[in-house]
């Protein structure tokens, strides 16, 4: 533990005697856990951002879409709106988040609709959805949901982290009991399976619980708002890439791996751009930024090329059956009636 963490240890302990305590309430329905006849797939995770929740988003919807008539309910970070509010494709970024928009404009035709409060978002679309995919709710408790899946990032295991402020997790790594499954993200694409073996036994699953491997693939095309270009268009480009995400490193080493040469401009997850940023980025040439944070620029930078790498979710082991239970559930069909996988 380095110095900073001993410093702020202190202070996880009293943060983890809180979301203990707050966690005891509901498992002993202290405090209300509401269950609702629809089906409720939750994604989430313990740490803090970067665990890839959004690709697992659009996976769930590319696997759902066309049986079942999906909702994906977000809290729509840092927007600037309250309450409920339905994503059209006129919305603005300020408006409704980076990632509620994104999931409209990929997938116009599913709903997407954001509120803080989750049990009000779920009774405004239970009527006129079939399923709905609950974006980063795994500590929302006020809301009991048919499915759960607990995501955390290879390079940034929960069961090696801490508790905040001296570490990253939003809660005690008990709180893994609840998920159904859980999907380690970002891993190498070539990842043994003995180092799958030893993961699988540090994370001391429960008998129901089911642990699951994915890398993140990269798209070979490049997107503009109205231009596509090959990926290896920038290997004769000086570009800049941008990035307003958690964890940036696997696309830095992944387009380091392409032996491609960029200048880095690294910003906050989510992070709003301040107009003197703004100014600095128009007067690049060549933008390479992510999904997520060309939705924030396209309309506020003029440079003339603007692209970003689309990404999507790829099982290293055992997908058809996560897919099995994914369907089972959205058929709503509890997970102790289910087959064992």
């Amino acid at each position: 533990m380095n110095k900073l963490r001993k410093i702020l240890f202190p202070f996880s302990i009293a943060y983890d005697g809180v979301t203990s305590i707050r966690n005891w309430l509901f498992n002993n329905n202290y405090l209300k856990s509401t269950k609702f006849d629809i089906p409720l797939i939750c994604v989430g995770n313990l740490n803090m951002g970067g665990t890839g929740k959004s690709p697992m988003i659009e996976y769930l919807i590319h696997l759902l879409k066309d049986d079942y008539k999906v909702a994906v309910l977000s809290r729509g970070y840092k927007r600037k709106s309250k309450g409920f509010q339905l994503v059209d494709l006129n919305n603005k970024v300020e408006e409704v988040g980076d990632e509620p928009l994104q999931f409209k404009l990929k997938f116009p035709d599913i709903v997407v609709a954001v509120d803080a409060n989750r049990r009000r978002g779920i009774e405004k679309l239970k009527d006129v959805v079939e399923v709905i995919l609950l974006d980063d709710a795994f500590q929302h408790r006020k809301v009991q949901p048919l499915f759960s899946i607990l995501l955390t990032s290879y390079s940034d295991l929960y069961f090696n982290d801490l508790i905040l402020p001296a570490g990253n997790l939003r809660e005690s790594k008990s709180g893994a009991a609840r998920a159904n499954c859980v999907v380690v993200t970002k891993c190498p694409e070539n990842l043994s399976y003995s180092k799958q073996q030893q993961i699988q036994f540090d994370l001391k699953l429960k008998p129901h619980q089911h642990a699951y491997f994915s890398s993140i693939s990269y798209a070979s095309l490049i997107q503009g708002v109205e231009k596509v270009k090959h990926l290896e268009y920038l290997e004769e480009k000086e570009f800049v890439l941008v990035t307003g995400i958690a964890n940036p490193s696997p696309l830095v080493n992944y387009l380091k791996s392409l032996n491609l040469s960029f200048k880095h401009y690294n910003y906050s997850d989510h992070h709003n751009f301040t107009g003197q940023e703004l100014v600095q980025l128009d007067q690049e040439k060549c933008i390479l930024t992510t999904e997520k944070d060309f939705m924030r620029l396209k309309n506020n930078i003029k440079v003339a090329e603007l692209y970003y790498l689309p990404i999507s979710v790829s099982f290293l082991n055992k997908e058809e059956g996560f897919i099995e239970r994914i369907q089972n559930a959205a058929a709503g069909i509890p997970e102790e009636e289910n087959v064992d996988f």
